[in-house]
């Protein structure tokens, strides 16, 4: 499988969910792009699996983003993907701004977060974030039983 980073891309009503940790987080209605790796051994598989949560909402969670795809109210729109070996969702993550949802999804590093909130389809801001750091993206628009990058 190839490796690279991905930005999902949620759309849900205003809301409140347990996200680990994080406890109760307030969710505003509108868009949200959650940013992340897939340098590991599945590489980009990993966004097959946040696909099938989105759809099943029954898969064990792992991560910030699985308390997000597992709730009723967020759904999940497309995936946007770009193939790289190079360790550079931080830096995505920042070209792609929005509003941060402080400490979501950057557990492992010194990010505010990599989720962000926006009031409008955020779909051609992360298309010109990912061309300006050399990506060039694949946009995998979700059905919730397929989608692949």
């Amino acid at each position: 499988m190839k490796k690279g980073v991905y930005c999902l891309v949620l759309f849900n009503k205003p809301c409140t969910v347990r996200v680990g940790a994080l406890g109760d987080l307030a969710f505003p209605g509108g868009w949200h792009v959650y940013t992340g790796s897939a340098l590991g051994q599945g590489g980009l598989k990993r966004v097959q699996r946040h696909i099938k949560l989105a759809a099943s909402r029954n898969i064990t969670k792992r991560w910030h983003i699985d308390y997000l795809l597992g709730h009723e109210e967020v759904t999940l729109l497309s995936a946007l993907c770009a193939h790289t070996t190079r360790p550079i969702e931080c830096k995505l993550a920042n070209a792609i701004g929005g509003v941060p949802v402080r400490g979501f999804g950057c557990s492992d590093c010194h990010c505010d977060s990599h989720l962000f909130y926006f009031e409008s389809d955020p779909v051609n801001t992360i298309i010109s974030a990912m061309g300006s750091i050399d990506l060039d993206p694949i946009i995998a628009t979700i059905n919730t039983k397929q989608g692949h990058c």
